[in-house]
């Protein structure tokens, strides 16, 4: 006859592997992530110019209506323009007085001077900063 007191033992060491084995397993990184070799981003050659105090920003963007408002009709007419890429559809722009800078990656140097004759286009804008980088 069986005692129960001698099952006990047995159930604790089955349950103590299970949870050990568990644990390892949980730790153990992915066979994908080990075996993938991928140089990390290295945006230091982009990132130098926004270190520039003078760089604007769209934090920078005034909180006045009338630059909102033109902000708001470069951002549509950019967004509307179907044939450009989401790189340029999320171009990055601040309107202030008039002056509208634009910022960030497009495809390529004719969607680069698209999005420039676009935002002059735009009702309110006297000027265009094209600060546009090409990605490569």
């Amino acid at each position: 006859m069986y005692s129960r007191l001698r099952i006990i033992p047995r159930v604790a060491t089955v349950v103590a592997l299970s949870l050990a084995s568990a644990y390892a397993f949980a730790q153990t990184p992915p066979a994908t992530a080990a075996a993938t070799t991928s140089k990390a981003a290295d945006n230091t050659r982009v990132n130098v110019r926004d270190r520039n105090d003078a760089a604007l920003m769209p934090t920078d963007q005034p909180n006045d209506a009338a630059d909102i408002k033109v902000a708001a009709a470069v951002r549509h007419s950019i967004t509307a323009e179907s044939s450009l890429s989401t790189l340029a559809h999320n171009v990055k722009l601040v309107a202030s007085a008039g002056v509208v800078t634009l910022r960030g990656p497009v495809a390529s140097a004719a969607e680069k001077a698209k999005v420039e004759q676009l935002a002059s286009a735009a009702p309110g804008v006297t000027r265009v900063r094209n600060e546009l980088d090409i990605k490569q």
